[in-house]
């Protein structure tokens, strides 16, 4: 039996382990944190997954919240124009998505990964374990970390497109906002020069609820969140932001509380595509997994489906690889074997951090008179793949245009 340790128990990691486990190998997580420290603690992501990486923890029965949990339905888009809407549609989704809180999610999932036979351990792991887990077991993957052991992984520079944050960011979990009408959706604007905001319904220790997404460009008039210092002032710049540059969304927004005082987050992050393997002082190598080795932006909700389909891919690449040793060759080969998906998606991500150039608003606009085009728009978010088809050069654009008009 091959021993694997898996550092990080966030969706990527406990995702991998558990198939891991399921597979017959001895799986050890070390987590920093208890199952009741997390649902206890803050919120860390918007986590809206498509129907892909859905059907991915279905594979391994981690669908646990699929009865429970409020179903998105589509995609609706606006895009403001001096606080007004210059164009508006929505589509449905083919596979609906979801978003389970990860306090909700990743405490139960540990649970799940003891019953089926790992090992957790809970430790706030340094370099040193580190070393201790690379002499002990036949492969270490880092799922998580900060500091010191992120910085094992050297950012690529051939693949990294930005070096600094694109966006500043805020979420906020709330009750009382009012339903879409035709059916749920992520409610996606993008306000030009100013960020973008989108909300989807959810999950969360209390029951089911609404996630705020803010992305303001940094120095603009949404990179607001410096001087907030509480839950309340959270929630009233929240308002603040509706109010003041998406206020046709005002409305839904009138009567919201926060679910806690916990479900407020606010940052940023620079975009980053990082070198797969760290190697420690002793010169032993460990293996990056998910946003260790491929950080998006929130803009386009991937995080947590990258996370989902990474750890699949790992998952293959371990199985298929058998007894041979896990040396720098195979950690290398695993993570390009992902990259050949997530390249697309981290691609795709940062056009979109950029002013939207002529082809992409013109798209965007014809979807609104054209539901072909809507459709394609809101499903390209559980592949994202297929926007190069169609959406990312403006001779794909004028030739797609031209194949929807005739």
């Amino acid at each position: 039996m091959r021993k694997i340790t898996i550092v990080g128990a966030g969706q990527a990691g406990l995702q991998l382990a558990i198939g891991l486990v399921d597979a017959g190998y001895d799986v050890t997580v070390v987590s920093n944190r208890t199952p009741e420290q997390i649902r206890e603690g803050k919120v860390m992501s918007s986590q809206c997954m498509f129907g892909g990486a859905l059907a991915r923890e279905r594979a391994v029965g981690l669908d646990l919240w699929s009865d429970e949990c409020p179903s998105v339905e589509g995609i609706s888009f606006t895009v403001a124009d001096n606080g007004n809407q210059a164009f508006s549609w929505a589509s449905r989704l083919d596979l609906p998505a979801q978003s389970v809180d990860q306090r909700v999610k990743m405490p139960a999932w540990l649970k799940e990964f003891e019953a089926r036979g790992g090992t957790l351990v809970l430790q706030d792991a340094g370099i040193g374990d580190l070393e201790g887990f690379a002499v002990d077991s036949d492969l270490v993957i880092l799922a998580a970390g900060k500091g010191e052991i992120a910085k094992m992984f050297e950012r690529d520079a051939t693949r990294s497109v930005f070096d600094r944050p694109q966006r500043a960011l805020a979420l906020t979990y709330v009750n009382g906002m009012v339903p879409r009408e035709e059916h749920s959706a992520v409610a996606f604007n993008m306000i030009p020069g100013v960020g973008e905001y989108f909300a989807f319904p959810a999950l969360t220790t209390s029951g089911p609820c609404e996630i705020m997404v803010m992305e303001g460009i940094p120095g603009g008039p949404m990179d607001c969140w410096a001087d907030v210092t509480t839950p309340e002032e959270h929630l009233a710049k929240s308002k603040w932001v509706v109010e003041t540059f998406v206020p046709w969304e005002a409305e839904r927004c009138a009567d919201i509380t926060l679910t806690d005082d916990n479900g407020i987050l606010a940052g940023r992050f620079p975009p980053t595509v990082r070198k797969p393997i760290g190697v420690l002082p002793s010169g032993a190598n460990i293996l990056g997994l998910a946003d260790v080795v491929v950080l998006n932006d929130p803009l386009t909700g991937q995080g947590s489906n990258n996370a989902s389909k990474c750890a699949a891919s790992y998952l293959a690449s371990i199985l298929e690889h058998g007894g041979r040793p896990f040396d720098a060759e195979f950690m290398t080969d695993t993570f390009e074997r992902y990259w050949d998906y997530a390249q697309y998606v981290a691609s795709w991500t940062n056009a979109l951090l950029s002013p939207p150039p002529e082809h992409v608003l013109k798209l965007l606009g014809a979807a609104a008179t054209e539901p072909r085009i809507a459709r394609r728009f809101a499903n390209g978010f559980d592949d994202p793949r297929d926007f190069y088809h169609w959406f990312m050069t403006p001779e794909a654009a004028a030739q797609y245009l031209t194949d929807v008009a005739n």
